[in-house]
């Protein structure tokens, strides 16, 4: 039986696929399960094949297989939060989402809070009729916003009816880390849905080994190849996980 974001004090581990193409990543999520983690990423738009829908249904559904038991997202992250250039428009990307959740056993689909509210809100009505999961998430590759900004970020997560709430956003100073980490646990706090958070890049990475002490639910690993700077290979995440859980009980 499958987990679910959320519902442990330990947090999740998530390896992210980045392949091109189907034979990458197969390959690539079969050398991920050495390592057990708890939940696969699949970011799509490293996928060559994007714009074909029945490809990416069926991929998918293949992953899936493979992946068996673990916890799957599905996620096209766009360019303007740190993703890979593709040739579909934004309502074509909420359409493959819903492809997604209609035609695929897959348990949750990541969608921006930059989209539109009334795509947002289509993609979250295939979800709720298909029993799959929203994360909504926001990244800045650049910056860290205030305290205040985040904490709005993570509300509207909620506001919208998501099922996750995600804030991943880039340091330029210990402060901002801490900042991040500071609204972390107040949303965690105070919301009713599970977050999700990281400060990324090096001077982040201290966030994706201890996020969890501060109410993350996920920390991304990279299994074979990194999707976000700062990731930490799923071996040594595992061991400081292992070592707070010890500790802090």
């Amino acid at each position: 039986m499958s987990r679910i974001i959320g519902d442990g004090i330990q947090p999740l581990i998530c390896t992210p696929l980045v392949g091109k193409n189907q034979e990458i990543i197969v390959a690539e999520l079969v050398n991920i399960l050495e390592n057990k983690p708890d939940i696969i990423e699949w970011r799509a738009d490293f996928f060559e094949e994007i714009a074909n829908t029945s490809v990416v249904t069926a991929l998918a559904n293949q992953l899936k297989k493979v992946a068996g038991d673990l916890l799957f997202i599905f996620t096209i992250r766009s360019v303007r939060e740190g993703g890979q250039p593709i040739s579909l428009s934004d309502s074509e990307v909420i359409a493959l989402n819903i492809a997604i959740c209609t035609n695929t056993k897959i348990e949750y689909v990541d969608c921006e809070l930059s989209n539109l509210p009334q795509h947002f809100q289509q993609l979250r009505k295939a979800a709720q009729e298909n029993g799959v999961k929203i994360i909504a998430s926001f990244h800045n590759f650049d910056c860290t916003p205030s305290e205040k900004f985040l904490e709005e970020k993570f509300t509207q997560a909620e506001e919208m009816g998501a099922d996750v709430a995600k804030v991943a956003v880039m340091p330029q100073t210990l402060e901002d880390v801490l900042t991040l980490l500071s609204v972390t646990l107040e949303a965690k706090n105070r919301l009713k849905i599970p977050v999700i958070s990281m400060s990324m890049g090096e001077l982040g990475a201290v966030t994706r080994l201890f996020g969890g002490v501060f109410g993350s639910a996920v920390s991304f690993a990279v299994g074979q190849s990194s999707s976000a700077p700062g990731q930490v290979p799923i071996e040594d995440l595992k061991t400081v996980l292992h070592i707070v859980k010890k500790t802090m009980g």
